[in-house]
C-alpha cells in the first residue's frame, strides 16, 4: 500500500469537528512520556507542559495530542509511564471530563490504535467559509515507521536506544535524520495539495506554519531541548506558539547581606508565528 493509500484510509472515518469564529483547539504533538529514566526526553520539559496544560484548560481550549504521546517503544509498561507523570495525566483527565480531549495515536504508541476513545485522524471543517485542515500523526507517509513499526520498535529498544548513550542517532527516525525529515514532510505536503486540504503532523518534530500555498503544519514536539511547542487554531488564526523557562529581568530579590539580585525563573507562552487559515 502505497502513503497515498495509508493517508486515505487514515482519513476515511475520522471524525468530523467543527471550525468556527468561537472554537478554540491545541494541538500538541511527540510528547514521548516516558518512565522517568535517563532516555524520558519529556521529564526535563514536563514543567512547561504543566504550565501550558494549565494555561489551555483554564481559557476553555480542547486539548488535541497528535500521536507519540507516551513513549512505548523505549517503555513496554503505560501505567508506569502515568505513575511517573501523574500530574499531566490528571491534567489530562480534567479535559477528559470537560468534554475537550482528542487523543491520536502515533508509531511510538501505535498500541493504542485499539482502543475504541483513541483515533488514527481528525477532520476539522468549516463549511462557511470553505476550511479542511486534516490531522494525522504523519507516519503513515513513513514506510519504515509506519508498515514496518514492528521492526522499527524491536530496533529501538535494542539497538538505538543503548547506542544513542554514545552519540550515535537512528537513522531510521524522521526526527533523527533530515533526509527522511524532508522526504516525509514532502510526502505530506504533496498529498495536502492533491486532496485540497491543509494537513496538520506531528512525528518529524520539526515545528512548521504553513499556508494555503503550502498547506503543511507541524506541532513540532515536546522534547526540545530548550521547550516545548504546540499549534493553537482559535477560530481561524492559527498559531505557533513556544513554551519554555525564562528569567523575569522585573522581579528579583536580594538580601540584607548581600544585594546582588537573583532573578525568578517562569514558563513563558511566546507566539512564535501567527497566520489566517483562509489566507
Amino acid at each position: 500500500m502505497s502513503y497515498v493509500k495509508r493517508l486515505d484510509h487514515a482519513f476515511e472515518k475520522a471524525p468530523l469537528l467543527p471550525v468556527t469564529n468561537n472554537t478554540k483547539y491545541v494541538f500538541f504533538s511527540d510528547c514521548h512520556r516516558g518512565a522517568g529514566t535517563n532516555n524520558d526526553n519529556f521529564l526535563k520539559n514536563e514543567s512547561c507542559y504543566l504550565a501550558a496544560l494549565h494555561y489551555y484548560y483554564q481559557n476553555d481550549f480542547c486539548y488535541i495530542e497528535v500521536g507519540d504521546g507516551d513513549e512505548l517503544w523505549e517503555n513496554r509498561n503505560l501505567s508506569q509511564i502515568m505513575e511517573i507523570h501523574n500530574k499531566a495525566f490528571s491534567m489530562l483527565s480534567c479535559f477528559q471530563d470537560s468534554g475537550r480531549l482528542y487523543m491520536l495515536y502515533g508509531n511510538h504508541d501505535m498500541v493504542k490504535k485499539y482502543s475504541e476513545s483513541i483515533y488514527e485522524s481528525l477532520i476539522f471543517q468549516s463549511k462557511n467559509p470553505p476550511v479542511d485542515l486534516y490531522v494525522t500523526h504523519g507516519h503513515q507517509a513513513d514506510f519504515m515507521n509506519s508498515v514496518l513499526w514492528k521492526l522499527a520498535r524491536f530496533l529501538v529498544r535494542h539497538l538505538w536506544t543503548p547506542l544513542e548513550h554514545f552519540g550515535v542517532l537512528d537513522p531510521t527516525s524522521a526526527a533523527k535524520n533530515n533526509k527522511k525529515r524532508n522526504k516525509v514532510e514532502k510526502r505530506l505536503i504533496d498529498y495536502a495539495k492533491n486532496r485540497d486540504c491543509l494537513i496538520l503532523c506531528g512525528h518529524t518534530h520539526k515545528p512548521v506554519l504553513g499556508n494555503t500555498a503550502s498547506p503543511y503544519f507541524n506541532c513540532g514536539s515536546c522534547v526540545h531541548p530548550q521547550g516545548i511547542t504546540c499549534i493553537e487554531l482559535y477560530g481561524f488564526h492559527i498559531r505557533l506558539v513556544k513554551w519554555h523557562i525564562s528569567v523575569d529581568p522585573c522581579s528579583h530579590f536580594g538580601n540584607i547581606y548581600n544585594q546582588n539580585p537573583v532573578y525568578p525563573l517562569y514558563v513563558k507562552r511566546e507566539v512564535l508565528e501567527e497566520k489566517s487559515l483562509l489566507s
